[in-house]
């Protein structure tokens, strides 16, 4: 095999991970700073190295590796240019090198049992890779598989590590204290960002360079990977979980939309959520954010994602857009109601639920790091105003919460709603 030129393949900024043999290596970093993708290479570069390692990659829910941890893997394979050493397979999701039989094996957290029992026919399950790790809100989740993998003695070269890599939102998720709070020998942490990242075009920095200038509360975590402060949030019960919209079928849920129109300075922003009012918890799962979006484009989002029959709240100051889309087939398209202290209103009832955000809504989880209140002049003195910056899928997400109604006082049991007729089902 070509000997690996670090510089020419990872790029600059990852040379300690790179060499790094202690217990734990745990990195934090905001999007674009490269953390998956080079936990990838070296991970394919390194098993073809140690013919006796193997690897277990764990996500909270198991049926979220197919679209990341798998196929990120498969691109470091292809940028390594050893597609012919290596085998794919979907049922059960596993990659193997095939000149020794080494294999990536892929489990969730949600099936503690299947994970405790992982095995490897050849050499020794030696190393593993939690990704996504603040989808994890419970430390003792962690233990539990710290405890099951890797375990046991391994013969040198070999070396027993789990790696860690994550999106820091909140700076009081137990990842905080267990591995940036204190100093331990066997704990190698780190926090990278989107400057390390050489193969981004100038593009790329300047969207970047911009949040910097307009959202610098965003910036800081979704561009410099600096943990989220609660310091001032306009929201605070919120959690990063994964969840199956499956499992919002049930009696008493509602299904909400919103839309906030954007073109050249802000995002279009939409999103989708389930409301369950009886334990109060809003289930954010679909979202999209995107710039200099026409009518037409956004109509054909709304249908791509299934949600055209579905009542949609959006943005009141935008009569003639809405009037466009109903024209274009987003036919329950209704506008939010607009009024005197209609935003502090909306503010209020969210803040009855804890908010739950699927991962893949990013956006979402980086604005809810990011919505603060105005400081009235001293530090840490909030006036109760919020911010008119990082809420542009809040504001979409107050006007889809109008849809709701408020439950009876009369002790009657709240009607069953429907799911939606589309989008997604993950």
């Amino acid at each position: 095999m070509k000997p690996l030129y670090l510089p020419e393949v990872v790029g600059r900024g990852y040379g300690a991970f790179w060499r790094c043999r202690c217990r734990y290596r745990v990195v934090k970093g905001g999007k674009a700073s490269k953390k998956s993708s080079t936990t990838a290479l070296w991970y394919i570069y390194h098993l073809m190295k140690y013919p006796g390692a193997n690897l277990l990659v764990v996500r909270s829910v198991y049926r979220t590796h197919v679209d990341s941890t798998y196929a990120q893997l498969k691109w470091a394979i292809r940028r390594l240019g050893v597609e012919h050493l290596w085998r794919a397979g979907r049922e059960p999701l596993e990659l193997c090198y095939t000149p020794t039989g080494q294999r990536i094996l892929f489990r969730g957290l949600d099936n503690v049992e299947k994970l405790a029992s992982t095995t490897v026919e050849q050499g020794y399950l030696c190393w593993v890779w939690l990704e996504e790790a603040f989808e994890i809100a419970r430390e003792a989740d962690f233990d539990k598989l710290d405890l099951s993998v890797p375990r046991g003695e391994v013969p040198p070269p070999l070396f027993k590590q789990t790696t860690i890599t994550f999106n820091p939102w909140n700076e009081h998720h137990w990842l905080k204290s267990r591995f940036f709070d204190r100093q331990d020998p066997a704990v190698f942490a780190a926090t990278t960002d989107y400057r390390c990242n050489e193969f981004l075009d100038d593009t790329d920095r300047a969207v970047y360079q911009r949040m910097k200038e307009e959202h610098p509360r965003q910036y800081a975590v979704a561009g410099l990977g600096q943990w989220g402060h609660s310091q001032g949030l306009v929201f605070e019960n919120w959690v990063v979980e994964p969840f199956s919209l499956n499992d919002l079928h049930r009696e008493g849920m509602r299904h909400v939309f919103g839309l906030d129109y954007g073109y050249t300075n802000d995002p279009t922003a939409f999103i989708a959520a389930a409301v369950d009012e009886a334990e109060k918890r809003l289930y954010i799962y679909d979202e999209h954010y995107e710039k200099r979006m026409l009518n037409e484009a956004i109509a054909a989002m709304i249908k791509a994602k299934g949600y055209q029959k579905e009542r949609i709240r959006a943005d009141a100051a935008e009569p003639k857009s809405n009037d466009d889309l109903r024209r274009l087939g987003i036919g329950r398209l209704q506008a939010a109601v607009k009024g005197r202290d209609s935003v502090l209103a909306g503010i209020v009832r969210l803040q009855e639920y804890r908010m739950v955000v699927h991962p893949r809504c990013v956006h979402t989880a980086a604005e809810l790091a990011a919505y603060t209140w105005q400081e009235d002049g001293r530090e840490g003195v909030y006036r109760n105003v919020p911010c008119d910056r990082d809420n542009h899928l809040m504001d979409a997400l107050r006007y889809a919460m109008e849809d709701v109604p408020r439950p009876p006082s009369n002790g009657q049991k709240i009607r069953r709603y429907g799911a939606p007729r589309g989008g997604w089902a993950g």
